[in-house]
């Protein structure tokens, strides 16, 4: 490790961060690579087969399931052209409902979930499965929080500007949340589709009134986006249906296991030593942190975009000049592992499944949250060869049975190897150095400490005798020196002046016995 010169830091190309199919977007590790509008178009048509195939699956499980139940009570099965042909479109749900009570295994299972996703039964739920079911959503119900009754308040303020256009707006919004909150069931790739459908529509919509306008409309799909996602928050950020608890423990328990790595490991430009760039460090961690407090996926993308703009600020004063991407990623990665922040999976989920498409696909907040998406990939995978360790100092910092150790003279990081005794391990891992200096210093406060209280007590006495030997020394002095007082001779003003005689009156004074 000492002849460890070069050291090559974390380098990720540009290219990497755009779509894989080269539509010019910003891509995304959850969509595969691939931006938002092309792994729409990927979902869909993966969708798309995967209904084709389970129809089929169904009608094949239809067909054997009739010829089965037509053997049993002595019946000849009917040829399958017959029994395939009543059955086409929906008209074959009928006798779906009745083999999928029966069967319970797990393509039966699958075929039930989809049949109940696109039949028409499950947009309108009947009134007594509602009434059953499940307690309203808390982002509809009469006692919602003050934030999402003020944020209903701005909303409907904003519309009455827009007039005829913004009550259909508020009422087709309104319906979508009414429609959302049956549709708990979903998956969450599921109620992705289903609010990114509704952006699209609403979007087409308001292009169409615009004529054109990308600003306008820019603006009203923002408010569109905070009112929705407010009032929808609880029930899709994290739903139950989804991997994203286990996700964010997982990622929380590998950022802990790796609070071994340091600033120079990464190789990032920052100097935490000058006050200014510590301060933007602070901050940015307070903003990655603060990222889980928001509702809306835009106020989330606001608070990666402030972390990032004071990495930017803090690499710009430690380099004194401007940051390059290259300066950033690294910066990116040691800001998350000091802040490990609370789901920080969930809330990569859930801007990625519910944000304005157009926000993650270009601009500063795709770029920013990109990146982000890239840390946290490279976190999960880090490796040995990532840090330019060994694989045996990689597992020994792992473990905690070694710690890197800074050397102040030379600016590099070195390594804490075990020792076969004590003493050795001692005087090379840095922990136990530590802790051997903090007992030294706790030997050498106690010797103090039992100095300072035999002065102490030497002062007490002290002042203890001190009013006795004054009493002494004051009574030894009245003995030695005892007080005479001379009795009083009271004589007249100008009895000594003996030149009165000589004035000439009036100045001779008169003589006025006491």
């Amino acid at each position: 490790m000492s002849q460890r010169t070069e050291r090559r830091g974390i380098h990720v190309d540009q290219s990497d961060l755009l779509c894989k199919k080269g539509c010019g977007y910003y891509g995304n590790a959850a969509w595969q690579g691939l931006c938002s509008k092309c792994w729409r178009e990927e979902y869909q048509r993966v969708r798309q087969k995967q209904i084709q195939d389970d129809w089929a699956l169904a009608e094949k499980l239809q067909r054997e399931e009739d010829a089965a139940y037509a053997s049993s009570h002595g019946a000849q099965p009917q040829p399958q052209g017959q029994s395939s042909a009543p059955h086409p479109g929906h008209a074959s749900l009928g006798p779906f409902s009745k083999f999928e009570e029966k069967k319970t295994n797990e393509k039966t299972r699958k075929v039930t979930t989809v049949k109940k996703f696109f039949s028409p039964s499950s947009r309108t739920p009947p009134k007594k499965e509602t009434q059953e079911g499940k307690t309203p959503s808390p982002s509809i119900s009469r006692h919602s929080s003050f934030e999402t009754d003020q944020v209903s308040k701005e909303f409907v303020d904003f519309l009455k500007n827009l007039q005829r256009p913004g009550r259909e707006i508020h009422k087709q919004c309104r319906a979508f949340i009414v429609n959302m909150s049956s549709k708990k069931d979903l998956s969450a790739e599921e109620l992705s589709e289903c609010v990114q459908d509704f952006y699209q529509n609403m979007a087409d919509r308001l292009m169409s009134h615009y004529k054109g306008s990308s600003e306008s409309v820019e603006q009203v799909m923002d408010q569109v986006e905070k009112y929705i996602m407010t009032r929808l928050y609880k029930g899709v950020f994290c739903p139950e249906t989804s991997d994203d608890e286990r996700k964010d423990l997982v990622t929380q328990n590998r950022i802990r296991a790796l609070h071994w790595v340091t600033i120079q490991m990464l190789c990032v430009s920052m100097d935490e030593e000058i006050p200014e760039v510590s301060e933007n460090v602070v901050k940015a961690i307070t903003d990655v942190i603060e990222m889980d407090s928001k509702r809306v996926p835009r106020d989330k993308l606001a608070c990666i975009t402030r972390c990032s703009k004071h990495i930017f600020s803090a690499i710009r004063i430690t380099k004194n000049e401007p940051a390059s991407a290259d300066d950033f990623l690294p910066a990116l990665i040691y800001i998350v592992l000091k802040a490990n922040p609370p789901r920080l999976q969930s809330n990569i989920q859930y801007i990625t499944r519910f944000c304005n498409p157009s926000r993650l696909m270009t601009g500063e907040d795709g770029y920013y949250f990109t990146n982000l998406c890239c840390a946290t990939a490279f976190i999960e995978k880090l490796d040995a060869q990532s840090l330019n360790l060994s694989p045996e100092e990689f597992e020994r910092y792992m473990s905690g049975q070694a710690s890197p150790r800074l050397h102040s003279s030379e600016g590099d990081w070195a390594l804490a190897g075990s020792a076969p005794d004590a003493t050795a391990t001692a005087t090379t891992n840095p922990v136990l150095v530590q802790l051997n200096q903090n007992l030294e210093l706790l030997s050498g406060l106690i010797s103090k400490q039992e100095r300072v209280t035999e002065a102490a007590q030497s002062l007490q006495a002290d002042l203890l005798s001190w009013p006795q030997s004054v009493e002494r020394e004051v009574h030894g002095v009245l003995e030695k020196y005892p007080l005479e007082i001379a009795p009083r001779i009271v004589s007249a003003i100008d009895a000594n002046n003996v030149d009165n005689d000589n004035l000439p009156p009036p100045l001779t004074p008169q003589v006025f016995a006491g």
